[in-house]
């Protein structure tokens, strides 16, 4: 008897081998390609990081080095002598900060009227919010130019703010979000005394708060990242963001191209630190945001 039960363990444990083996290929090779994808992905980060410790010298290279020969971090120095980088800073932090106030808050009141707003024409009018999904800036920037300079609003951060205060992708995601929340808590909050202002903070909100972090740092990237709007709309360098002062390095001499590519590149690592950071704080939230909204 024990001969038999030594035998069937043994072959028990022979087969468990065998399946073992046979799901360790697949997943080796799903760890391979997930290492090859990070590298792909994270290489022209490193390259630009990389860069901007070069000199002049070796930037030009035919044959690009790998890593800085020598390290250069007077680089950052030049950038922020040679360019106002801290005005400009400033000038994205100001802007940044306003589009993100004016997104939030018309992005939450809007959700919640499409979302849980009784009123007639609502899905129709939302599908008009949907195709705003579709239309850029690039269509539509010489009609809200006109409207801007008109009013006076050139060169000034409402200006910069105006025309992106209202999110169509921030008002899509979070009446998705508030869908999907039961109606009973509603209910409940209105028992309690609850307008549709307490209702919308004191329920909605709280329960949508990883939707409203992940729409909020995309809406942050976005402004940070801007470039097209605030090229066209500040003329000056009073008002000038990162975006369009990373270009203006280029063109820093008399006007002058010249290839200050290591320089562009220190530029650019000052610029992504806020984003880099916040992603890396926030992004726990994000996946668990986007599964939310894509419930209902």
């Amino acid at each position: 008897m024990a001969n038999v039960v030594s035998n069937e363990q043994l072959i028990k444990e022979v087969n468990e081998m065998h399946r073992k083996k046979k799901h360790s290929i697949p997943h080796h090779i799903q760890t391979v390609v997930a290492v090859l994808v990070t590298i792909v992905m994270l290489f022209p980060l490193y390259w630009m990081i990389a860069t901007s410790f070069k000199s002049a010298e070796e930037v030009q290279r035919v044959i690009p080095t790998l890593f800085p020969e020598t390290f250069h971090p007077e680089n950052y120095m030049t950038v922020l002598q040679k360019a106002n980088f801290l005005k400009y800073y400033v000038n994205t932090i100001v802007m940044t900060a306003g589009i993100l106030i004016s997104q939030v808050l018309t992005g939450i009141l809007a959700a919640y009227g499409f979302a849980w707003g009784q009123f007639k024409g609502r899905n129709a009018l939302f599908m008009v919010v949907l195709g705003a999904l579709m239309i850029p800036i690039q269509v539509t920037f010489i009609p809200i130019y006109i409207m801007c300079a008109n009013w006076g609003l050139t060169d000034t951060f409402l200006g910069l703010i105006l025309p992106e205060a209202v999110s169509a992708y921030y008002i899509f995601m979070l009446r998705n979000t508030f869908m999907a929340v039961d109606q009973s808590y509603i209910d409940a909050g209105r028992i309690d005394g609850l307008g549709r202002i307490g209702v919308i903070f004191r329920v909605l909100v709280p329960m949508s708060k990883a939707t409203i972090f992940t729409v909020t740092l995309v809406t942050f990237t976005n402004g940070w990242n801007a470039y097209f709007w605030p090229k066209i709309i500040a003329k000056n360098e009073v008002r000038r963001v990162l975006t369009v002062g990373l270009a203006q390095l280029k063109n820093t001499f008399a006007g002058q191209a010249v290839s200050n590519y290591h320089e562009i590149m220190a530029g650019a690592v000052l610029a992504i630190i806020p984003v880099v950071i916040l992603f890396m704080v926030f992004q726990k939230y994000m996946m668990t945001g986007y599964s939310k909204a894509a419930m209902k």
